[in-house]
């Protein structure tokens, strides 16, 4: 197998989410960090592999890939030993892919929001912005209903994005059991998969440490 190399940055729930497909997969890789806080992302040599200077990038053999959503569908499309994490039963797939979408177009964008006035300097953040998380959460909450996951019976990669980002969101809202019981017992399982700490647990205190640090107010 040609040796992967993935780039990245553990502040990236992007990143950590490809970290925790590696991992499930049991595939062997080098990581090297880009240092977004650096501005290493912006960098002719980085540009060359990935013109939006963006993390993650899946390097394959001379073959580049960017963004989380299509490296772990394209990772366990070449290297699963089956197909559970990212099924080829259309109906399954499509549910996965829903899963996928309301990542990056909303719960990406809900946590981006909380986030921005704090990375901007602010301390003021708007009451909208954390009525859209609760909304989130409630989501989330019903695509959990009736399974174990977020894409149905079985554990898939659309897991992995959803817990990388909401590892964030709790930061500046946690997920209310009372409210939510079964997202909040669905992110207990999936903290309990024997490679979810090294993949995204530790590598949350550099993200937790930057919030924790800021204080905010809600207006």
């Amino acid at each position: 197998m040609a040796k992967l190399i993935l780039y990245g940055f553990d502040g990236s729930p992007g990143v950590r989410s490809v970290l925790l497909t590696l991992s499930a997969l049991g595939l062997e890789f080098e990581y090297r960090i880009v240092n977004l806080m650096t501005g290493e992302h912006l960098k002719p040599e980085y540009l060359k592999i990935n013109p939006l200077h963006t993390v993650p990038t899946l390097e394959d053999d001379g073959f580049f890939i960017n963004d989380s959503h299509a490296i772990n569908a394209y990772l366990v499309s070449k290297y699963g030993k089956d197909d559970t994490l990212y099924p080829k039963d259309l109906q399954k797939r499509a549910t996965v892919e829903q899963r996928l979408h309301y990542d990056s177009s909303v719960l990406v964008s809900t946590a981006r929001a909380l986030a921005s006035p704090l990375m901007e300097g602010k301390t003021e953040i708007p009451k909208a912005r954390f009525d859209a998380l609760e909304e989130v959460y409630r989501t989330l909450d019903v695509f959990l209903q009736s399974n174990d996951f977020v894409a149905g019976s079985n554990l898939t990669i659309a897991d992995f994005h959803v817990i990388t980002v909401l590892t964030s969101t709790v930061l500046f809202r946690d997920v209310d059991a009372t409210k939510y019981p079964k997202l909040a017992g669905w992110a207990l399982r999936i903290r309990r998969l024997p490679y979810y700490e090294e993949a995204n647990g530790s590598r949350m205190e550099l993200v937790a440490n930057i919030f924790k640090s800021k204080k905010f107010i809600i207006v």
